[in-house]
């Protein structure tokens, strides 16, 4: 069987944001690209589109990761339609519905933000490395990649968002799984951590958080812009970190080291 040419790369979310950021970056390195949104056809097409006009390749799948078949969907059409799979971005995600302080969290949210950031995740990636393996042993591919986006608050603690501070936490430990078990059929696993990035889940916050970085919140003092976080995905993708699995990248202009 001959091997088709483009890498090709899922990427949930990605309609906006830092997930249309990641997949415009991947596209331009020369991946063909499943642009996954769940209620935004027209800014998952536009994102298609743009694809195309630059000469790439692309299509829109819609779907929730919560959802099974609907993950099920997302690998089976990105090798429908492209011929293989080689790189999954677990960009999708949601922050905590209402930032309820910890003593009043309930456990609707608890759900929400579990299914969708973590468990979504973790089984999208369980598929994916199923059908790389099986895409591997049948000579398309040779190689393969998993990145989650995860978050600064995975180590940083909001008490108004618990369940997505543990749900970001637990994203470390997937990564690291996932680099040991599929480490043998060269299959490698990163997670990224991106700090305070210019997005819709940071823009009723922006006023605050102008502020916490002209204070010094990292040592860069800027508001990060999703197309840091893209670059950074792009660069794991490749082969550049052939000898590297199961690491941590931050994204977070410094923000993770300690300061006196």
């Amino acid at each position: 069987m001959s091997i088709p040419n483009a890498p090709v790369a899922i990427v949930t979310g990605s309609s906006r944001g830092i997930g249309r950021a990641i997949a415009l970056e991947l596209a331009a390195a020369g991946h063909a690209v499943v642009v996954n949104y769940v209620s935004r056809p027209g800014a998952a097409e536009e994102v298609v589109r743009q694809i195309q006009a630059a000469g790439g390749q692309a299509v829109a799948v819609a779907g929730s990761v919560a959802d099974a078949d609907a993950r099920q969907r997302l690998v089976d059409s990105a090798v429908a339609t492209f011929g293989r799979l080689d790189l999954l971005v677990n960009n999708a995600g949601v922050t905590s519905p209402g930032r309820k302080d910890l003593l009043e969290a309930t456990e609707a949210s608890w759900d929400e933000v579990f299914s969708i950031n973590l468990k979504g995740a973790f089984f999208l990636s369980q598929l994916t490395a199923q059908r790389m393996i099986s895409l591997r042993e049948a000579g398309v591919t040779s190689s393969g990649v998993i990145v989650n986006i995860s978050s600064v608050s995975a180590f940083a603690a909001s008490r108004n968002r618990a369940d997505y501070c543990m749900a970001k936490a637990a994203m470390q430990m997937m990564t690291w799984l996932l680099a040991d078990r599929l480490a043998e059929y060269g299959i490698r696993a990163y997670e990224v951590c991106p700090g305070v990035i210019a997005s819709d889940m940071t823009a009723p916050v922006q006023e605050k958080y102008d502020q916490l970085i002209a204070d010094g919140l990292s040592p860069i003092r800027r508001w990060g812009e999703p197309e840091d976080v893209a670059k950074a995905v792009a660069a794991l993708a490749s082969e550049r970190f052939s000898f590297s699995t199961g690491d941590r990248i931050h994204v977070d202009g410094g923000y993770h080291i300690r300061r006196l």
